[in-house]
Formats: structure tokens, C-alpha cells, sequence
């Protein structure tokens, strides 16, 4: 089956951080604040940010491993409407599976977005409009 068309965002078009909530207890938080009073890290983000790329690199050949197995897509996806006009026009349908960041373009129709999208796995982040989302409910994954 062929795919839609990805291109990457630019730098100009950088998505938003994602927004977290954690809890910790206080002498964890109270460690943080020594640290980030003390120089090593110029807030609690900044020492958070370190602590999590470490072990995402700590453990990188894991995710490659898991991603290979999966068959995901690591990155940035832009679906366009003119991929999914492309795939609608094929008779064919979609199967996104991304590690990263998956964006359905704000122009796509829930229509057009039902007729061309068979299934939607993301570990990470599915940018689309409200009412893409709604009209994809039972196929996110």
C-alpha cells in the first residue's frame, strides 16, 4: 500500500513543548532546588530536560530496537490534504504509526480524514483539529 507523502516542519514551523505534569517528594524537589541554587542547572526544567535525555540515551538502542519491531516512523509527519486527496483518489487508506509527532494538516475535513485514515498509532504527540479528532476517535490508538 503506498504511503502519503511526509515532508519534516522547518525550524520556523518548530511544534510547541509538550506539558507535563509530575510528582515528586520533597527531598527529591528539595535536591532540585540545591542543585539549581548551587549553578548546575539554571532551573528545575533544565535539570528535569537533562535527567530525561539521559535516559532516553541510556536506553536509545532499546527504543531503536522497539521501533523497528513495531514498524513506527520516528519523527516529525505532516499529512497534507493533498496526500490524503492523493490516497482518496487511489482508493487506498492510511495506517499512521509514528514515534514523534504526527500533524494532520487544520485544512483536512473530518470527511476527507474518515475516507483516508485507516488507523492512527502515535507515542507522542497527533496534532490535528477538533473535529478531525472526534471523527477519528475509534481509530486513535
Amino acid at each position: 500500500m503506498p504511503k502519503a507523502s511526509t515532508r519534516s516542519l522547518t525550524s520556523s514551523a518548530k511544534p510547541a513543548d509538550e506539558k507535563i505534569t509530575i510528582n515528586l517528594g520533597c527531598v527529591d524537589l528539595g535536591q532540585i532546588d540545591l542543585l539549581v541554587q548551587e549553578g548546575f542547572y539554571a532551573n528545575r526544567t533544565d535539570l528535569i530536560r537533562t535527567a530525561v535525555r539521559n535516559q532516553l540515551a541510556a536506553h536509545g538502542e532499546a527504543v531503536k530496537q522497539v521501533v523497528a519491531r513495531k514498524t513506527l516512523t520516528l519523527g516529525i509527519h505532516y499529512f497534507t490534504k493533498a496526500d490524503l486527496l492523493s490516497l482518496k483518489a487511489a482508493r487506498d487508506k492510511l495506517n499512521i504509526r509514528v514515534l514523534g509527532l504526527a500533524v494532520i494538516d487544520p485544512d483536512v475535513t473530518p470527511e476527507l480524514a474518515l475516507a483516508t485514515i485507516e488507523s492512527i498509532t502515535v507515542l507522542g504527540s497527533l496534532q490535528a483539529s477538533p473535529a478531525v479528532r472526534a471523527a477519528l476517535r475509534t481509530r486513535i490508538h
